[in-house]
């Protein structure tokens, strides 16, 4: 089989990658230098502000590769977008657990998702990367991820999501033995100097699960959006603005995510939709990229107004 050329709308143009990366870092140096030096609790009001700014933000870009590339490639960056940016309502999930477990202070949540979202911008560059080499080589890659994601989506729809246990998480277990550690969250820092020895405060070890569970999840994430586009400047662009959206979206859902009842089941049907659309092109059956990002809304939209609209009754425990 012969190899894929993977075309990007950025591949002649280094600096794009140059200007997106420069953009980005200068955000988020202003948001932690300047808009987060004080250490504090993100009520509502200012989580719903970084909320609206970045998403306004990725819609700009998204217009911006419009303009410039195409409706085809605006398209695709709007999907990928949408996706990525639905998918990470799991992560949040998983950060309110983390959260939960270790006990972390409120005032604390922004710093570890902010260093941890930070390495993640690092982690799904790899991925990306990788993915694309291996397409680029193997194009029937695609359609094991294509088996995979059908295969994630169904057991989400007939078993529910995965039951998070992080008492019994590798990672945790294998921090806990082999790094020294102190024993309280007081000075608020990943690493502090004692008796001559640096020492990991408890908040490491909650960066470190973060970032685990993100690698966990960028496992559905980065198939999905290789069945969207096959564009890596497309592809990280809409990855890296929908994670810089995740702390605020944190902040803003963290109340209410039980409230979206039927999400999970609207995330799964997502997957099987874009695995599907991966496998039928090995027969040459096209589905174009605006019916792509329509039908990745109208299953968003039809998950949260049925959670709205229909919450599930929880049968009354017996007294």
């Amino acid at each position: 089989m012969q190899p894929t050329t993977i075309e990007s709308i950025a591949g002649g143009h280094p600096m794009f990658w140059v200007g997106f990366i420069v953009v980005v870092l200068a955000l988020l140096a202003i948001d932690l230098g300047v808009l987060q030096r004080k250490v504090h609790v993100v009520k509502l009001k200012e989580a719903a502000m970084w909320s609206v700014a970045w998403v306004v933000l990725s819609l700009a870009f998204g217009t911006w590769i419009y303009l410039h590339f195409g409706h085809k490639q605006g398209l695709e960056f709007f999907a990928g977008y949408l996706t990525e940016y639905a998918l990470s309502v799991d992560n949040i999930f998983v950060f309110i657990l983390v959260f939960a477990f270790f006990s972390v202070p409120p005032k604390l949540h922004h710093r570890v998702l902010f260093w941890g979202i930070l390495s993640a911008l690092v982690m799904r560059a790899a991925f990306i990367g990788v993915g694309a080499a291996l397409i680029r080589e193997f194009h029937w890659v695609l359609y094991i991820f294509g088996a995979f994601l059908v295969y994630t989506g169904c057991k989400i729809l007939f078993h529910g999501e995965t039951d998070v246990k992080l008492e019994d998480n590798m990672v945790v277990r294998l921090f806990r033995r082999f790094i020294p550690m102190t024993s309280g969250f007081e000075s608020g820092k990943f690493f502090l100097r004692e008796g001559g020895r640096w020492l990991a405060t408890p908040l490491a070890l909650v960066l470190v699960t973060v970032e685990a569970t993100d690698v966990i999840f960028a496992t559905d994430s980065i198939p999905a959006i290789f069945g969207l586009t096959q564009d890596p400047f497309i592809i990280y662009t809409s990855n890296v603005c929908a994670i810089l959206g995740l702390r605020s979206l944190y902040f803003l859902l963290a109340s209410v995510m039980k409230k979206f009842a039927y999400l999970g089941m609207g995330l799964g049907l997502i997957l099987v939709f874009i695995g599907v659309k991966m496998l039928i092109e090995s027969i040459h059956v096209k589905i174009p990229i605006h019916w792509s990002l329509a039908t990745v809304a109208a299953i968003l939209g039809i998950a949260i107004g049925a959670s709205i609209l229909f919450p599930p009754r929880h049968p009354k425990k017996a007294e």
